[in-house]
């Protein structure tokens, strides 16, 4: 398999260029910063359709010193109709309420993302 070293999404092996960051993939993706021991120790805080969308809402928690990680299902290698991309966005269990409470304080203040 191949990935995307921005955005995480798997290819197939014959696959070059990631189709949503333009960027050349990788046999390997790097190995993080800080290793999360068990899914367990993660709580899902935020569900959207695009990865941009978790991209700023990740930016939005680091800024308040909340760590987060971006799990994108969406699949690239086949081509079809509508868009059936399923971004998530994790948090450490101990952070998941301030977490909430500042996405929730966030929409509250109209940062909330409008689709098109």
């Amino acid at each position: 398999m191949k990935y995307c070293p921005n955005c995480r999404t798997e290819y197939i092996d014959s696959a070059k260029m990631c189709s949503d960051c333009e960027v050349e993939l990788v046999d390997k993706l790097p190995i993080s910063e800080e290793i999360i021991n068990d899914e367990s120790d993660l709580t899902l805080v935020y569900q959207c359709d695009q990865l941009y969308k978790a991209q700023m809402v990740k930016s939005n928690l680091e800024s308040a010193e909340i760590q987060s990680y971006i799990l994108s299902q969406k699949d690239s290698s086949y081509p079809g109709v509508g868009d059936l991309a399923i971004v998530k966005l994790y948090v450490r269990n101990d952070d998941a309420e301030a977490a909430l409470e500042f996405i929730k304080g966030s929409e509250n203040n109209n940062f909330e993302f409008e689709e098109e």
